[in-house]
């Protein structure tokens, strides 16, 4: 995992996606075909997803998290994700890896998630 320690808080940031790789945005794509049940927006968008490492491989690692560590479906997202991933072409090998720092807000969420929630 690529982390950096906050230099103010002390607390680990997740680096960013290396939006260059060709299989990038397919597998944006994917993620925004992942749902979390109890709200009605793709986990993409929520700002659930926090990186999306692909190597020259063609292997996908997703650094994530839920909104809550409590999350109904915390065991079964990390596969649905993995699942949708894998199905796009090229693609050789998804881990998904759920972490919990830093902690999911609202604040994460993409305008067209706050929109569709009603928020703006």
């Amino acid at each position: 995992m690529t982390q950096a320690p906050d230099p103010v808080e002390g607390t680990p940031l997740i680096a960013p996606s290396s939006t260059d790789h060709p299989l990038h945005e397919q597998a944006v794509e994917a993620c925004r075909s992942v749902y979390d049940p109890e709200i009605p927006v793709n986990i993409y968008d929520l700002g659930l997803v926090y990186t999306i490492e692909i190597s020259e491989e063609n292997d996908v690692h997703i650094i994530m998290t839920l909104t809550a560590p409590g999350c109904p479906v915390a065991g079964e997202m990390p596969g649905w994700v993995q699942e949708a991933v894998a199905g796009v072409a090229g693609v050789r090998n998804v881990t998904v890896e759920l972490v919990w720092s830093p902690p999911w807000g609202m604040e994460m969420m993409s305008d067209e998630a706050r929109l569709e929630l009603g928020f703006m």
